[in-house]
């Protein structure tokens, strides 16, 4: 990993979470990571929007950072269910994801609506985690990389830096499914994604590449080394701090 980037270990709660229980496993967390002087890596974790602002309110004082799991491209209107990326800021987040497979496959998201979502973000100061990633059947076929070229070239607003995007790789076969890719097959989609960055961002070499699918401690500290690859994004394994800290661990 070059110095210039920073790993980022981020936890994707989707639809799981309420209070009483997401409160002590937030503050579990807090406590673990404060008690590291100086954290080798940053620590995120995406809640559902009820839980955002407590969430906010617990780590202040904390290495963990809050995010979002989505946000609306508009900053306000008549959306029913939505979030736009202003409320996710005010409610204290710092970054948001944007292009999950499960919202590209639940929500038909395009990658045109994806990059409008980024572009939200970018708008309100939030660091946008941008996903890409293939189906089985595109992999079975040979497909991979240029799914994910499609998905990098059309989904990344023209504005996208190293500051204020991060690119997450989560072959969709593997996402909750206990299947990884081998390392070295993580290793080549990560190769691709940074030179497909090369022709889109003057500073590519900076940005970081996350690996998401099916990450959990025992698999972690052999993909976080990686080359290319620059932290997780993790599903499941985030929901309960003694899971997701020993993840964290291969950072720190």
């Amino acid at each position: 990993m070059s110095d210039e980037r920073r790993k980022l270990i981020a936890g994707n709660w989707k639809m799981n979470g309420l209070v009483d229980t997401s409160v002590m496993e937030i503050k579990d967390l807090a406590a673990r990571a404060s008690k590291i002087d100086t954290p080798a890596c940053d620590i995120l974790i995406c809640p559902p929007a009820t839980l955002l602002r407590e969430m906010a309110r617990i780590s202040l004082d904390s290495p963990v950072q809050i995010g979002g799991q989505d946000c609306h491209p508009n900053e306000k209107g008549a959306h029913t269910g939505d979030i736009s990326a202003e409320m996710v800021k005010d409610a204290g987040g710092k970054f948001c994801i944007v292009g999950h497979s499960e919202r590209r496959a639940d929500h038909g998201e395009s990658n045109e609506t994806v990059r409008a979502k980024a572009e939200a973000a970018h708008r309100t100061g939030l660091i946008a985690i941008v996903c890409v990633g293939e189906t089985l059947e595109e992999r079975d076929a040979g497909k991979t990389l240029d799914v994910i070229t499609d998905q990098v070239r059309n989904s990344l607003p023209a504005a996208a830096t190293a500051a204020n995007t991060v690119i997450a790789y989560e072959p969709v076969w593997a996402i909750g499914t206990g299947k990884t890719p081998t390392a070295d097959d993580v290793k080549a989609v990560h190769a691709h994604i940074r030179k497909d960055l090369a022709g889109l961002m003057n500073d590519s070499g900076r940005v970081r590449l996350l690996y998401g699918g099916s990450v959990k401690g025992s698999n972690a500290a052999e993909l976080m080394a990686v080359e290319n690859v620059d932290g997780a994004l993790v599903g499941g394994a985030s929901l309960k701090a003694e899971d997701f800290w020993p993840i964290v661990n291969t950072c720190i």
